[in-house]
């Protein structure tokens, strides 16, 4: 499934990197911790976080993950986003909180992707 799909199934909002919305979505890694996500998370997953500083870009990048999705409301800086936009990374955001768009991607990408945490 890609970003895209997801976008129109969950209504998110696109903050950066929206001419890569075609990236598939392998997976999903929620977590808070950047070093949790950068010991753990695996290329192409979609990252759920509720941190919004320019920390998270540089570890999507290093992980090349298929995206970042800021829950909880959380809105990044325009420092942010131009580091997004700078290095490829897809920044989207949610006002629902992490266990609600856990479940609904877990739901709308079923169990032929990877889920962890």
């Amino acid at each position: 499934m890609t970003i895209e799909n997801i976008i129109k199934e969950l209504g998110w909002e696109v903050f950066a990197g929206a001419s890569l919305l075609q990236k598939p979505v392998k997976g999903v890694y929620a977590s808070d911790l950047l070093s949790d996500v950068m010991g753990r998370a695996r290329e192409g997953e979609l990252w759920v976080t509720m941190q919004t500083h320019k920390n998270i870009i540089a570890v999507a990048s290093l992980k090349d993950l298929a995206a970042i999705l800021i829950v909880n409301g959380g809105r990044p800086d325009e420092d942010t986003r131009q580091a997004a936009d700078a290095e490829n990374i897809v920044l989207l955001g949610s006002n629902a909180g992490t266990y609600i768009n856990c479940g609904l991607l877990y739901k709308l990408i079923g169990a032929d992707a990877m889920v962890s945490s």
